[in-house]
């Protein structure tokens, strides 16, 4: 199967081969035509499964039949959880549409910055990613419109859900017209989810890509036993050892990441902290700069474990051991993605041992534990 099978205009085709995507993902096999089609969609996939692309690509292609509306008010809304998110998603829609025959503007809004530069630049916005909450403030400012929103996609509806979203959705909802088109994509279908996709889905085309009860085969683990005064040398000898381009390290903490960070440093190792104590302008410039390929080292906290999306990522190294196994399969799903080859090595001491024996156990896989020494 390829990108022309999907029923994807020449100009779009064109724009998938320019922007490198070779051949789709079974989401985007599934999602595409449906929505190409006009239909409600609820699209159960896990984070990494090429969803972003599943529904950008047929709303490019609808929005470029259409001649671009220089206004306040939006035709295409995007909900999504977290700042990182709305940054990724904006991302994918500017990858293609900068290969289309008329440029398509597409812009992320969230919290945590100030409002009035994206104020400034919601004029003539057709795609429109948002946080709830800054989506609310500027309605409320008359920045932007969203009564002719003709497709509403919802993205990891679960967690927007989980985050304590509802009130703002269900306000958001009220204020969309009726006529739409509804995308919903969420990891999982609890109860809150299942409320929502009864409320906002007509008759919707469903579509599921089974999460991984286990890691990834594609993903090379293993462990290194450490004392905990030799954890910091080791991971330093450990990054020096390897021709990595880009290493994506975990710690469970905030000071250990800044310390972390502030070690790899003084020992001439490029790398950069992102936790949630860093300023939104901090964490964008971060993730940037990790992506590009200007810092190698990347230190996060787990508020990056869903957020991060480099589709050629080689290493995730556990500095720390995180508190759940599912946690432990986030972070290191954040190489090995979308079938490429990846590497994710932790770093045990022995007061870990038990805890990392546990989440081999429920992650049905075994795990080789090495002696450092052997490095």
């Amino acid at each position: 199967m390829n990108f022309s099978e999907l029923g994807l205009s020449k100009d779009l085709i064109n724009a998938v081969e320019r922007a490198k995507y070779e051949s789709p993902y079974p989401i985007q096999v599934q999602a595409i035509p449906s929505i190409l089609e006009k239909k409600d969609l609820l699209g159960l996939a896990p984070t990494g499964s090429g969803k972003t692309a599943a529904y950008i690509l047929p709303i490019l292609q609808r929005l470029l039949d259409k001649e671009a509306a220089l206004e306040r008010f939006v035709p295409v809304l995007v909900i999504v959880p977290t700042r990182e998110l709305a940054v990724q998603v904006a991302e994918v829609a500017e990858n293609f549409s900068r290969f289309l025959p008329r440029r398509i503007k597409s812009m992320a809004v969230f919290g945590g910055v100030s409002i009035n530069p994206q104020m400034m630049r919601l004029h003539g916005v057709e795609i429109l990613i948002a946080t709830p909450g800054r989506l609310i403030d500027l309605i409320g400012r008359r920045a932007v419109g969203i009564s002719r929103v003709h497709t509403l996609v919802l993205d990891e509806a679960d967690k927007v859900l989980n985050m304590g979203f509802r009130e703002e959705v269900e306000h958001i909802l009220e204020l969309l017209p009726g006529n739409r088109q509804n995308i919903l994509f969420s990891a999982t279908m609890d109860q809150e989810v299942e409320h929502l996709t009864q409320k906002i889905l007509r008759e919707p085309t469903r579509i599921q890509v089974e999460a991984p009860d286990f890691t990834p085969e594609q993903i090379e683990q293993k462990a290194y036993r450490v004392s905990p005064e030799n954890k910091g040398p080791f991971l330093r000898q450990l990054i020096k050892s390897g021709e990595w381009k880009q290493i994506l390290v975990f710690a469970s903490s905030i000071r250990t990441a800044d310390n972390v960070v502030a070690k790899l440093c003084k020992n001439g190792i490029d790398a950069i902290a992102f936790h949630g104590e860093k300023s939104q302008g901090a964490r964008t410039e971060a993730l940037s700069r990790f992506k590009s390929g200007k810092t190698r080292v990347l230190v996060a906290t787990d508020l990056a474990a869903r957020g991060i999306d480099i589709q050629f990522l080689p290493l995730v190294i556990n500095y720390e051991l995180p508190r759940s196994p599912k946690d432990y399969i986030h972070r290191i799903g954040r190489t090995g993605r979308a079938g490429a080859d990846g590497e994710a090595i932790s770093l045990i001491t022995p007061e870990e041992l038990h805890h990392f024996k546990v989440i081999q156990k429920k992650m049905g896989k075994r795990v080789p534990l090495l002696d450092s020494e052997s490095l």
